[in-house]
């Protein structure tokens, strides 16, 4: 039994739903800190800390790598992919499922971990590792349906075609679902049969590190490797030659930064990237359901660290001061800043001192610009240390503010009123983003006209924040290049051979 397993099992169930757990951080702590690649673990670079964002002290250390350690992983990975590839695939696919079953058994340990070292909420996090074996197991169900077709041609030949992995598959991911973006993003590549170098964020790389531990005895040497540090390791990434894919979430500017990088080999990207996204309020909208739809659009839970979150919310003027009423009356209740190891936090805090900074720096331009601060707006009173701020909202921004055009990946909602529908739609429309949007109407016609003209890759009606299993998730403009969560994420990491055979032999 591990030393986390002995250490819960002082709690009855009743007990640990509200257990503050942050003694047993140190039970969950990866025994590795180093780099893994080819089965083993690898030193390399000066070690950097890791630190709690709840009370701002040192978590544990990580290697800082760089290109020779992104190299030597990449040059492993290249080595595995051959019998990786010709690996049968119900046998990729029983490994995933193995995986999948692991990341169950040690879901709570994975999210206090991850509670620990990005700062969001322990309790909402066991969802993270709940999805993340989720789509190991959604694609390991796939393998078989990785699969070409056959042409027709009527000249005496038969043409098919067939879906090949790529090879080395590069994956990099951001601060604010660190496991589930580790474990989860390594399952259609798998499935696939490429092989896989993960870059986990240098704000918060221990949940990856404790995935390699638990993972490695589940897949050949090479096929799955991990390379920790900052920019430095994930522009040698991107730019390896020998990386055939590079699969980033991440803001738009490190999405540029990649295609740049890729260039040089023409490599495949899939990139998911920021979004500035719009909820709409119709007059007839149900108006409790719109209310509680637009907190929970904002994912304050991650304070707004989402790059899903509904943050321009766009009310129609009929229902504008009831709905900023109720919307302040229920948010503060809904969503209290605390430390996030606690399994009664339901919000925790900002990674570190930069996203701080970031959002308080905006804050500050919204009153500067005119906005008027409906709720929040700084630090809770409580709370002396940590990067927590209030969930903040801001009332009566205007299209040109910063509020209305930046994505600031913290918990600040600006609201804006409209009065005429095109005017709205060319408002929502307005941006070089397109991500996500949320229309909230009880007509089904001006759902679906609504839908169909907001410009974004991902549309809730009457919903905001779920994303369906199996449903493609990606954005429009420069929100990204690709989709995800999907059928279309394996095929992502596959490219098509035509083959054409004749059949016109003489005869004998």
């Amino acid at each position: 039994m591990s030393a986390f397993k002995s250490h819960l099992g002082h709690f009855t169930a009743e007990e640990l739903a509200s257990a503050d757990l942050s003694s047993l951080v140190s039970s969950t702590l990866p025994a590795q800190a180093r780099h893994f690649w080819g089965g083993a673990w690898h030193a390399g670079g000066p070690n950097l800390v890791s630190h709690n964002p709840s009370t701002e002290l040192p978590l544990g250390e990580f290697a800082r790598g760089g290109s020779a350690e992104i190299d030597a992983a990449v040059q492993s990975a290249h080595r595995a992919f051959p019998s990786w590839a010709s690996t049968p695939p119900l046998e990729r696919a029983q490994r995933l499922r193995l995986a999948a079953s692991i990341v169950r058994d040690h879901a709570l340990e994975l999210a206090l971990l991850d509670a620990a070292d990005c700062g969001n909420p322990v309790k909402a996090m066991q969802m993270d590792a709940e999805i993340a074996a989720f789509q190991l197991d959604y694609f390991a169900g796939l393998v078989l349906e990785n699969k070409g077709e056959t042409l027709p041609t009527g000249n005496g030949s038969l043409n098919y075609s067939l879906r090949e992995p790529l090879g080395v598959v590069g994956r990099i991911f951001p601060f604010n679902h660190p496991f589930m973006f580790a474990a989860g993003k390594i399952a259609a590549p798998l499935a696939a049969g490429n092989t896989v170098v993960l870059k986990p964020p240098e704000q918060a790389p221990l949940s990856t590190l404790r995935l390699m531990e638990l993972l490695a005895p589940v897949f050949p040497p090479g096929v799955l490797n991990t390379v920790t540090g900052g920019r430095e390791a994930g522009e040698a990434l991107a730019s390896h030659p020998l990386v055939a894919a590079v699969g980033l979430i991440g803001s738009i500017p490190a999405g540029q930064a990649v295609l740049r990088a890729s260039a040089g080999n023409m490599k495949r990207t899939l990139l998911e990237l920021g979004g500035k996204n719009a909820m709409v309020v119709y007059p007839d909208a149900d108006f409790q359901a719109a209310v509680d739809g637009a907190v929970r659009g904002m994912n304050f839970t991650w304070c707004g660290q989402s790059c899903g979150s509904t943050s321009r919310l766009l009310i129609h003027e009929s229902l504008y001061d009831a709905f900023i009423d109720s919307l302040a009356s229920l948010l503060p209740s809904r969503h209290i800043p605390g430390v996030a190891t606690h399994m009664n936090t339901t919000m925790g805090a900002l990674v570190n001192q930069v996203q701080f900074d970031r959002s308080m720096d905006y804050i500050r331009t919204a009153h500067a610009e005119g906005a008027k601060l409906v709720t929040g707006g700084g630090r809770p009173t409580n709370l002396a240390r940590g990067f927590f701020i209030e969930p903040t909202v801001f009332k009566d921004v205007q299209p040109h503010h910063r509020l209305a055009q930046e994505e600031v990946f913290g918990p600040v909602l600006g609201v804006m009123r409209w009065r005429d529908e095109e005017d709205m739609l060319n408002i929502v429309n307005g941006l070089s983003m397109g991500l996500t949007a949320s229309v909230w109407t009880r007509d089904l016609v001006t759902a679906h006209r609504a839908a169909m003209r907001i410009q974004a890759g991902y549309v809730w009606i009457n919903d905001a924040s779920i994303h369906l299993p199996g449903a493609s998730f990606g954005g429009y403009k420069q929100s990204g290049l690709g989709r995800e969560e999907s059928f279309q994420e394996l095929h992502e990491f596959t490219q098509i051979k035509n083959i054409n055979v004749s059949l016109r032999g003489s005869r004998p």
